[in-house]
C-alpha cells in the first residue's frame, strides 16, 4: 500500500511510482545532484529534479547574469542583469517544491578540491570533474546548448539498472504453426523485470577517438555529426576559457570556423553551410527538450531503472539522436 502524500509541490509518491518503479521513491529522496552552471539549460534541469523530488540540490554558479541570459533562463527574474546567476535562481527554483532542499554555491568550480565532490550522488559539467567523478565512482553527467543544437553525455562507471521486457509467450502444446502461433506471441501483454549492467568510459576517452582508424571509420558513418560540433565548441573553450556569446560573433566567427575545419575537415565530413550561427546563444526551446531528457537520464541513473542514453538534439531538424558515446 503507498501512503498518499500531502499537498505541496512536485510529483507525489504515487506519480514516482509510476514513472519509475518501485524502488524510486527512496533513491530519489535519498540523492544529492550537484549541477553547475544556471544558464538557460542549467535552469531546465534544476525544475525537472526539483519536481521529480531528488532530497537535496545545489546550484553551482560564479558568473554574473548577461543581459541575454533572461530570454531562456525563467527562474531568474526581470531586472537581475549583474547579479549572480546561482543566486537570482533560488528563489523560484525553492518554490517548485519546498520539499526539496535547494541549495547556492557561487564559488568558481575549478577552485573546488576533490573531497567536495563526493558528497554528491550525481554531478553535472565537464573533463576535469569528470575524472574526478570517475576516480570516486559518482554518477557523472554534462550537457550543453548552442544556438539550435545541443547533447547530453553520460559516464555511470559499471552502471547497474533493470529493464521492463515483453515477455514472449509459449506456444501450448498441440497448437501446430501458423498464423494462430504468431498471434499469440504478439498478443502477450506480459511483462518482466531484466537486470543488466553496463560499463561506460571517461568523457575524454569518448572525446579523444582516433577516427583514422579502420574501426573508427567504420563507425564514423553512424556518429551523428552533431557530436563534433561538441568538439569544436569544447576546442573553443579551451582556447579561450569562455563560450561564444552575441557581444562577440565578429571576433570569434573567424576562429570558430578555423576550428571546425580543423576538426571536421580532416574526417571528410560536410559541416553545415549556417555552422557559424550554432555557438552564440542558448534557444530557450532546445533547453527545455535536452533539459528535460538530461534531467531524465539522472532520474533513471539514480532509481537504477531503464538503459542510460546520450543525446544529441538538432533543433534545425527538429529531431533527435541516441548514440552509445563511450560504454565499452
Amino acid at each position: 500500500m503507498v501512503e498518499k502524500e500531502e499537498a505541496g509541490g512536485g510529483i507525489s509518491q504515487e506519480e514516482q511510482i509510476c514513472l519509475w518503479g518501485l524502488e524510486a521513491p527512496k533513491w530519489l529522496r535519498a540523492s544529492h545532484v550537484l549541477l553547475v552552471g544556471m544558464k538557460g539549460l542549467g535552469a531546465e534541469i534544476a525544475k525537472n529534479l526539483i519536481l521529480a523530488g531528488v532530497k537535496e540540490l545545489t546550484m553551482l554558479d560564479h558568473e554574473q547574469i548577461s543581459p541575454e541570459e533572461p530570454g531562456a533562463q525563467f527562474l531568474i527574474r526581470i531586472g537581475s542583469v549583474g547579479r549572480n546567476t546561482a543566486e537570482a535562481s533560488l528563489e523560484r527554483a525553492q518554490n517548485l517544491n519546498p520539499k526539496v532542499d535547494v541549495k547556492l554555491d557561487t564559488e568558481d568550480i575549478e577552485k573546488k578540491p576533490e573531497s567536495f565532490f563526493t558528497q554528491f550522488d550525481a554531478v553535472d559539467v565537464i573533463v576535469k570533474v569528470a575524472q574526478i567523478c570517475h576516480k570516486n565512482s559518482i554518477r557523472f553527467f554534462a550537457g550543453d546548448v548552442s544556438s539550435y543544437h545541443g547533447y547530453t553525455f553520460a559516464n555511470l562507471g559499471e552502471h547497474e539498472f533493470v529493464e521492463e521486457k515483453t515477455k514472449v509467450a509459449k506456444v501450448s502444446q498441440g497448437v501446430e504453426d501458423g498464423p494462430d502461433t504468431k498471434r499469440v506471441k504478439l498478443d502477450s501483454s506480459e511483462t518482466t523485470m531484466v537486470k543488466k549492467k553496463v560499463v561506460f568510459c571517461p568523457v575524454e576517452e569518448a572525446l579523444e577517438v582516433d577516427w583514422s582508424s579502420e574501426k573508427a571509420k567504420a563507425a564514423l558513418k553512424r556518429t551523428t555529426s552533431d557530436h563534433f560540433l561538441l568538439q569544436v565548441l569544447l576546442k573553443f573553450r579551451t582556447d579561450k576559457g569562455r563560450d561564444p556569446s552575441s557581444d562577440t560573433h565578429g571576433e570569434y566567427s573567424e576562429l570558430l570556423l578555423q576550428i571546425r575545419n580543423d576538426v571536421l575537415d580532416s574526417l571528410g565530413i560536410i559541416p553545415d553551410p549556417r555552422f557559424i550561427t550554432y555557438f552564440f546563444s542558448e534557444m530557450a526551446p532546445v533547453c527545455a527538450v535536452v533539459g528535460g531528457i538530461l534531467a531524465q537520464e539522472i532520474v533513471k541513473a539514480l532509481s537504477q531503472q531503464d538503459p542510460p542514453h546520450n543525446f544529441f538534439f538538432n533543433g534545425m531538424k527538429g529531431n533527435g539522436i541516441v548514440e552509445w558515446l563511450g560504454p565499452k
